[in-house]
């Protein structure tokens, strides 16, 4: 549709308007009783599609460095994947990239955008990393907490309920010092 392609480098306001004028004409071919049934079939799903997105379709020409579809973020995170498969020599992506995803995925787009030296390595905001760290190694924990239940499920049940019973015995210990 050329209104969305915006070649005219209009503002969003105007792409906008001129997308509900094709609109408000679809409605009106419509609506004419004369209208061949397979057109107005056309016109009513892309009527109800394009409802569906509502102001989503415009906020691309708000932001001018976002992408007006998102083939190249598909084309983005497909490249991703293979690379990590060719990498893994697995057929399917690694379980590591689940884990450490956001970081894994951050540093491979990045690295294509520029190359990094040395004194790029250390963090810029030292909080934000080590928050990162900690939500990555508590994905990890939890992981594993799955992998030692689906490896043995009674063994697992007994240490939790174990140190459940510790944890109470702990805090009847502390209210009789009280």
């Amino acid at each position: 549709m050329q209104i969305l392609n915006n070649d005219e480098q209009v503002s969003a306001e105007e792409v906008r308007r001129r997308y509900a004028q094709i609109l408000c004409e679809m409605e009106t071919v419509n609506a004419d009783p004369g209208t061949d049934p397979l057109l107005k079939a056309w016109y009513t799903t892309f009527l109800k599609v394009t409802a569906n997105y509502g102001e989503a379709l415009f906020r691309c020409y708000d932001h001018p460095n976002l992408p007006h579809t998102n083939n190249d973020l598909e084309h983005l995170f497909g490249s991703l994947r293979y690379h990590e498969r060719r990498a893994s020599g697995r057929k399917q992506v690694a379980p590591t990239l689940l884990l450490r995803g956001q970081a894994r995925v951050l540093a491979s787009v990045s690295t294509r955008l520029r190359t990094y030296q040395a004194a790029d390595l250390p963090p810029g905001n030292l909080a934000r990393w080590r928050s990162l760290r900690k939500a990555l190694d508590d994905r990890q924990e939890t992981r594993r907490q799955q992998r030692r239940f689906r490896q043995n499920p009674q063994g697992y049940l007994l240490a939790l309920e174990d140190r459940c019973e510790q944890v109470t015995r702990h805090k009847a210990a502390e209210g009789r010092s009280s």
